[in-house]
């Protein structure tokens, strides 16, 4: 003969808690861009990796610049290298005239859809 089976109490499942939608803020500091950043991922990032992370990011885009004259992040915008002419310019302290030197800049034009959202 066949033992009958133990009817044991079902263990209730576990529920997970509900998780904290993330919701991005303002910043205006490299610390509380990389709090945000290690905020909205939830993968436990320690600061150390999270600052790196960032380091790294800009320091790709940076690059990307310099080498290719222009970066495009999709729904954000365009970062590209302007060149500005030499120009005729005055010293505010004494109003003498000088030459200013031709130089390059980084300028950001952004994407439709961002500048829709301003």
């Amino acid at each position: 003969m066949a033992k009958p089976k133990k009817k044991t109490a079902k263990k209730p499942k576990k529920v997970a808690a509900a998780k904290k939608r993330w919701k991005p803020t303002a910043v205006t500091t490299k610390a509380e861009l990389v709090a945000q950043l290690k905020e909205s991922v939830d993968a436990g990032l320690s600061n150390k990796v999270t600052n790196q992370l960032y380091d790294n990011l800009f320091s790709i885009l940076a690059t990307s610049i310099k080498k290719k004259g222009r970066f495009s992040v999709p729904g954000f915008g365009t970062f590209k290298v302007k060149r500005r002419k030499a120009r005729e310019g005055r010293n505010p302290q004494t109003g003498e005239k000088m030459k200013i030197k031709a130089s390059k800049t980084v300028g950001f034009k952004p994407s439709p859809k961002y500048k829709g959202t301003l």
